[in-house]
């Protein structure tokens, strides 16, 4: 069977090695263009968020491409994102595309129906539970292993001299566990990987400024999605870390619930029940940031994401709280990769300006003591 499934930043390496491998052909998602965008817009409803707009589009092309699976994720709400899927099958069969979504809804959420869809992956591919549980621990080491060469690559990228080379180092190392074939091969290319990119000329003598990505999870994780703001802002010489990546998401989904502590961090801002989506973590995270001396945070949403829109009404108030600066971007079909520089360039202006009023007001506090 032909089986594709969602582009969502560089799991799909990992992905299409799990299809492969599961007895079935993989229909490699192409990445999202302005192409998918317009199939998507185009035959979504006009209100739909981003994400359910590039999700479409996606599908739609591969289905061109003759995927007859699609296999994606659900989940337990209150977001109305787990149930895009539904929408989206929907939609498929009134356009008349034969492709059937099979979505992996949370185990914490229904682990009957989560094994019960892993057995009609593995039974349509012909393999045995033995050897889909081998394919399944090899691709989570794939997903680590990609989410910790992609934020090492963050960490380097404000510090590289030849601008783009960390970028290309990256893809080098991307290519490297994209040819590991078991768990011992992964964490040995996952070595080499880090040696690859270590190697890219640095000037260690720098003093970036540091940010944290907090938002909505599709338009964090795809880069397309938000115009490759990270490395945007690292070639400005940022250095940023995000708040999400694929395997701490998936770890907390199906193996236990890591939102506790978040949740208490945003209660003093939160005096109801959870607000669905990432909000309360878009809160929480911004407060973590500031604790950890961070320069400022930019918030990524989809345009008409709630949770979202909830969590910005209340970030000016744990902005002034934590003294630190906040630039909230919505995304929608119509923002392009101009008008986002142009707000992360004001963005770094003023927290170069920050950091030099308080680096002043520390020379003149410790003068006054001695």
């Amino acid at each position: 069977m032909k089986v594709s499934f969602p582009h969502m930043g560089y799991s799909y390496l990992a992905f299409k090695w799990m299809v492969e491998h599961t007895g079935h052909e993989c229909i490699v998602p192409p990445e999202p263009s302005k192409r998918t965008l317009d199939l998507g817009v185009r035959h979504s409803p006009e209100f739909a968020c981003i994400p359910f707009k590039m999700l479409m589009g996606t599908y739609l092309e591969v289905a061109e491409m003759g995927a007859e699976m699609i296999i994606t994720s659900g989940s337990n709400g209150p977001c109305r994102a787990g149930l895009y899927w539904v929408m989206h099958q929907y939609l498929l069969e009134e356009l008349g595309q034969p492709v059937k979504i099979v979505a992996l809804e949370p185990p914490l959420c229904d682990m009957r129906d989560f094994i019960g869809k892993l057995r009609l992956i593995r039974k349509t591919g012909g393999i045995s539970t033995k050897q889909l549980i081998w394919v399944l621990q090899v691709t989570w080491e794939k997903v680590k292993a990609i989410d910790e060469i992609e934020r090492h690559s963050h960490e380097i990228r404000p510090y590289e001299i030849g601008k783009g080379d960390t970028t290309r180092a990256f893809w080098q190392a991307l290519e490297m566990i994209d040819a590991a074939n078991s768990i011992n091969e992964v964490r040995l290319a996952y070595r080499e990987a880090l040696k690859v990119l270590d190697a890219v000329p640095q000037d260690n003598s720098r003093n970036p400024l540091k940010v944290g990505i907090i938002g909505e999870i599709y338009v964090v994780l795809e880069p397309s999605a938000n115009h490759y703001m990270q490395i945007m802002l690292g070639e400005m010489g940022v250095q940023t870390d995000r708040s999400i990546y694929l395997s701490g998401y998936t770890k907390k989904t199906t193996i236990y619930d890591l939102e506790g502590d978040l949740y208490t961090v945003a209660q003093p801002y939160l005096n109801e029940a959870p607000i669905g989506g990432h909000g309360a973590n878009s809160i929480a995270e911004t407060v973590l940031y500031s604790r950890h001396g961070y320069d400022g945070v930019v918030q990524l949403a989809p345009f008409s994401c709630i949770p979202e829109i909830v969590a910005k009404s209340i970030l000016p108030t744990v902005s002034r709280d934590h003294d630190i600066p906040v630039l909230t971007l919505f995304i929608d079909e119509q923002t392009g990769k101009a008008g986002v520089q142009t707000r992360l360039e004001a963005f770094v202006d003023l927290m170069e300006r920050r950091r030099e009023v308080k680096q002043k007001q520390s020379t003149i506090a410790r003068r006054l003591v001695i």
